[in-house]
């Protein structure tokens, strides 16, 4: 074989080649593409079918919030002719449900803002056993409801409860 043979098979096989590479390019450009598209279209289909259930997340935890709120849950939980031991027992269970009927609702919401509800549940609670404990064994569970409503009067700071719905409401328009 000499030069001129492997010149004239080049001259047949260079173009193929060429041609080969670019239709190559061309479909794995084209699939890539609609492979980008249709993920594309999974992600809006997953966003509409999973907003609603996020949302209502946000609405369920809004509702826990203002459950456990220190007025709201007095006013629920506290019975005439209650002792003071027995409104903190009963305020903490109280709690403690709701939270638990609650405990699914961390999958649609942030890490952080479920951290948040967590402390507030225990940040209330601890409130409680702490004025609780101040409480002489003769306390009536009036005496408890003032000195909780006292406290969050006489401290500066928002009510937690408060700072978590307004965390609460930042996220949903994040979301929304």
């Amino acid at each position: 074989m000499n030069w001129s043979d492997v010149l004239e098979i080049l001259k047949y096989i260079l173009p193929s080649l060429v041609v080969m590479l670019t239709a190559y390019l061309i479909l794995s450009n084209f699939l890539g593409s609609q492979k980008e598209l249709k993920q594309l279209e999974l992600r809006v289909e997953n966003y509409k079918t999973s907003l609603p259930v996020r949302l209502q997340a946000y609405e369920r935890l809004t509702i826990f919030l203002e459950r456990i709120s220190p007025n709201n849950l007095l006013q629920r939980v506290n019975k005439a002719g209650m002792n003071a031991r027995d409104l903190q027992l009963a305020l903490i269970s109280n709690i403690r449900a709701e939270f638990e009927h609650n405990l699914a609702q961390q999958i649609y919401v942030s890490a952080g803002t479920w951290l948040m509800i967590v402390q507030v549940k225990e940040e209330i609670v601890s409130i409680v056993n702490r004025i609780s404990a101040d409480m002489p064994e003769t306390a009536t569970g009036k005496d408890l409801g003032r000195g909780v409503l006292e406290y969050f009067i006489n401290n500066e700071q928002a009510l937690p409860t408060q700072k978590a719905l307004d965390t609460l409401k930042a996220e949903v328009r994040k979301v929304y």
